[in-house]
């Protein structure tokens, strides 16, 4: 019992912090409440581990410690469980994630375990400083615990479109049966309602990079398709199912490096539209640094 508090407290931080990183927004995942209920209790696990650490190292078992290490590698099927979960769901997508936004979406979840594990042995350390003061040990290990799952969570969010290019309006059009977006051809559609319907209600962008390491990474087809995933996730679409001639589209610009999206959304407001391009994520499988190497350097 002498490292009771230790260890509660060490696990009680690592599932709080757990429960800080873990949120919902736009794209509703992880489901409520099942989801929750799933990375909550990994959360938990993840916690008690950091906390054990402490004591089993002050005892010099070390044994136990090798075993807890062993123990945290198995949050490693936690980024196979999402990512099979992701892409059972992938049928259901009107328009779907593609499989670089997927293992991203795997790669966090595994990585926050991680980060619950961080924090539950910070705050275990803090308050086997401070044993037997009880004050300063609840103190010490709030004040870690807060600034530790801040600057963990802040170190995680990784950087959005609006990061690393300018977004504009284009205006759509036809040539022929040609839909084009800032005159980058865009697909074909045959039908004249269709062509219409797209003159009436669609909405065209183009995202300029801002640099060559940020026309690299938009040149990824995963990061292609996470715009136009996310950009319908947040604005809606137009489209029913099957209506192939009504699909958001990427497209790259060859000359300039630029992508020109074409969409028709459930509400034709371009500001949101913007807005929606500007806040997709950038995927971290996608991340091209050209400028890096040497050669890069040459071509720039």
């Amino acid at each position: 019992m002498e490292y009771l508090f230790t260890v509660l407290s060490g696990a009680l931080a690592g599932f709080l912090a757990r429960w800080y990183m873990l949120r919902r927004d736009y794209r509703q995942y992880p489901s409520y409440p099942q989801g929750w209920a799933i990375h909550l209790f990994l959360g938990f696990i993840g916690g008690l581990i950091g906390a054990v650490i402490v004591p089993a190292f002050l005892e010099g078992d070390f044994s136990a410690i090798s075993f807890l290490l062993l123990a945290a590698t198995q949050f490693r099927e936690v980024r196979n469980m999402e990512r099979n979960t992701l892409t059972a769901m992938e049928a259901t997508e009107m328009v779907g994630r593609g499989s670089g936004y997927i293992e991203g979406i795997a790669r966090v979840f595994e990585a926050r375990n991680y980060l619950a594990i961080w924090v539950a042995l910070a705050v275990a350390v803090t308050s086997q400083i401070f044993d037997p003061n009880r004050p300063l040990q609840l103190v010490g290990g709030l004040v870690v615990a807060l600034f530790l799952s801040w600057v963990l969570n802040r170190l995680m969010q990784g950087n959005v479109i609006g990061d690393i290019a300018h977004v504009e309006l284009v205006d759509l059009g036809f040539e022929g049966p040609l839909l084009t977006a800032g005159g980058v051809s865009v697909m074909n559609v045959g039908l004249a309602e269709d062509r219409q319907t797209w003159l009436e209600k669609g909405l065209g962008v183009r995202i300029r990079p801002h640099g060559p390491d940020a026309k690299a990474t938009l040149a990824n087809i995963g990061q292609m398709q996470a715009i136009a995933h996310d950009v319908i996730s947040m604005i809606g679409l137009y489209m029913d199912v099957g209506e192939q001639e009504f699909v958001p589209i990427v497209r790259r610009e060859r000359e300039s490096g630029s992508l020109v999206l074409a969409v028709i959304p459930s509400e034709q407001d371009a500001e949101a539209l913007i807005a929606a391009v500007k806040g997709v994520p950038v995927l971290e499988g996608a991340i091209r640094k050209p400028l890096s190497s040497r050669a890069g350097q040459e071509l720039d």
